[in-house]
């Protein structure tokens, strides 16, 4: 009989093939220690390791699986596609429908272009963005994370103010000092860089609730003075909704906020779990898009019929009455018995949330910032996360990912996520 490759062997063997052994880098676990579990199968709530091991799974992709894993519908919907054909280079039915499920949930989007990555979606809307305004500068916000494209991986350098530096080697630094760092909740630092350059910006890139540090939501009037500024040096304003876009609600966080971007960018739940990605906005913008118009967007899988098949059926599973109420109390009840079990061990700790993503902190709090999220406990996390793997429970190998939940994450499983919490909390108190 052979036997089973372990997720040691396969790291291992993997550490000569890929680089890190990993083909995204937080999944190398560097930031906790040990061998990474790899996933054998899944199903629900849980995914099962090659060697075996159940976990209640609150990584679920990082967001796509907001329906659980194999979800019937979702598996009916990708069998019968894979029957029809898996790729084509021409326009499909489903294409369309897609795109009148996006723009029929999302208030800012009039018409919409499906690609194949999140990162895909915010560098075309930043080209775009730059076309139809004519300028050059970018403002994102520190600790917004928008993909790995060249203009997004810049950092604030010695403070918000400051023109930005390559965060990667191979990044120009030509270009990084297009994009300008602000402080995420502090519209003063916006309106100094709009001052600094008042017919320099092209567009203002912000996830309306972060996601990646944590699950970092907005302040009162946050959002509404960053489309001020906007309408004030017109530039204009893109949200990206790839984390947000149909989880924290049926229209992402659009429906939770009256303000209104100029331009959105989505991916993760409206493919199902397949690749994909989409920027979308008013129908002015995007008909300089080619064909319609000169700016220059293309991509061989785009609409995907495989993943616009799972994401028209993962929409129509969030559909059904009563769906986002269920995701809203599991959050509820997770992060208010993570809130109890903390208090009661003495360990300081802020969680985070909007609807079914969460961010758990080993800080006493306030968490509004990337100042603030970087003065929790990361000495101590990595002990949690072991603690809770031990329990169970796999989480993202950062402190500084959000936890997301599913349709599939019922009380039974988020009593077993704070059962094995207990134990990452005694972990934490050594």
């Amino acid at each position: 009989m052979t036997r089973q490759r372990s997720s040691a062997d396969v790291f291992a063997a993997a550490n000569k093939l890929i680089p890190g052994g990993v083909n995204s880098p937080v999944r190398a676990w560097r930031g906790v220690g040990g061998v990474p579990v790899h996933i054998a199968e899944s199903a629900g709530a849980r995914v099962t390791s090659l060697e075996g091991v159940e976990y209640i799974d609150l990584v679920l992709a990082y967001g796509p699986q907001i329906v659980g894993h194999g979800h019937p519908a979702v598996r009916e919907a990708l069998h019968a596609a894979v029957d029809s054909g898996t790729a084509f280079g021409a326009p499909t039915a489903g294409e369309l429908e897609l795109a009148e499920r996006i723009v029929e949930r999302m208030p800012a989007v009039e018409m919409v272009r499906l690609v194949n990555s999140g990162t895909e979606a915010t560098m075309s809307a930043l080209r775009l963005a730059r076309a139809v305004t004519q300028r050059d500068f970018l403002i994102k916000f520190e600790g917004c994370y928008h993909g790995h494209g060249d203009s997004f991986l810049v950092k604030a350098g010695s403070g918000a103010l400051t023109l930005g530096q390559p965060d990667s080697p191979g990044v120009p630094a030509t270009l990084a000092e297009k994009t300008l760092v602000a402080v995420y909740n502090d519209l003063a630092s916006v309106r100094a860089l709009f001052e600094a350059q008042p017919e320099g910006v092209a567009a203002v890139f912000v996830e309306p609730v972060v996601g990646n540090m944590g699950c970092v939501l907005p302040a009162e009037g946050f959002l509404q003075g960053l489309r001020e500024l906007c309408d004030e040096f017109g530039a204009l304003l893109v949200y990206d909704e790839v984390m947000t876009g149909f989880r924290v609600a049926r229209g992402g966080y659009q429906d939770l906020d009256p303000v209104r971007p100029d331009l959105v960018t989505m991916g993760k739940v409206i493919g199902g779990g397949l690749p994909i990605g989409a920027y979308g906005g008013r129908a002015d913008l995007l008909e300089h898009v080619a064909p319609s118009g000169p700016v220059y967007q293309a991509g061989t899988l785009s609409g995907n019929p495989l993943a616009v098949a799972a994401g028209l059926a993962t929409l129509a599973v969030l559909d059904q009455p009563g769906t986002y109420e269920q995701l809203e109390r599991a959050g509820e009840r997770l992060a208010s018995g993570l809130a109890r079990l903390a208090a009661e061990r003495d360990v300081p700790l802020t969680v985070n949330r909007c609807g079914s993503m969460l961010g758990a902190y080993l800080n006493p709090g306030p968490v509004a910032s990337f100042d603030e999220v970087m003065k929790s406990d990361r000495e101590s996390w990595p002990r949690f996360f072991h603690a809770m793997l031990e329990h169970g429970v796999l989480l993202a190998p950062s402190p500084f990912e959000a936890w997301f939940l599913s349709t599939a994450h019922d009380d039974a499983t988020i009593d077993g996520i704070l059962a094995a919490a207990a134990h990452g909390f005694d972990a934490v108190r050594g």
